[in-house]
């Protein structure tokens, strides 16, 4: 079987998905080769993701990996949330097929992206390395 059972759940009963109006972090981000736009919505009380929704417009795995980071980090202290890995996503719905794990790593970024957001918006200082783990021109991070 291609899918596992934890990411065939996900696909067919997505968690916390919608979007969250006054949310204080809001995270979109996409993949033009797939066509993949995942949308990542926070609410944060004293630093712990109290609330988190998602809207994904994309494939299966897209959004089981949105659904399952959603399931990850809800409750969860920001710092935390950030560690939050793509292999932790895959790892979580028991596995993803080879040319779908790039839908795990839209997750992550898409948590990442909402975060950052949410400091941005808030003035809350924090070192641009935290949110750019790959080669990339707008995170202004040294590597």
């Amino acid at each position: 079987m291609l899918y596992s059972e934890k990411v065939m759940d996900h696909f067919r009963n997505p968690r916390n998905v919608g979007e969250i109006p006054d949310a204080d972090g809001i995270g979109e981000v996409g993949n033009a080769k797939c066509g993949d736009i995942m949308k990542m919505y926070l609410k944060i009380d004293d630093g712990i993701i109290t609330d988190v929704k998602f809207e994904t417009f994309g494939c299966g795995s897209a959004i089981a990996t949105s659904s399952m980071a959603t399931e990850l980090i809800k409750g969860k202290p920001l710092e935390e949330a950030l560690t939050l890995t793509n292999q932790a996503v895959v790892e979580a719905l028991d596995g993803l097929p080879a040319h779908k794990i790039h839908c795990s790593v839209l997750a992550e970024e898409a948590v990442r992206a909402a975060i950052k957001d949410y400091y941005d918006k808030n003035n809350i200082p924090y070192n641009p390395a935290d949110f750019c783990d790959h080669d990339c021109e707008h995170c202004g991070a040294e590597h």
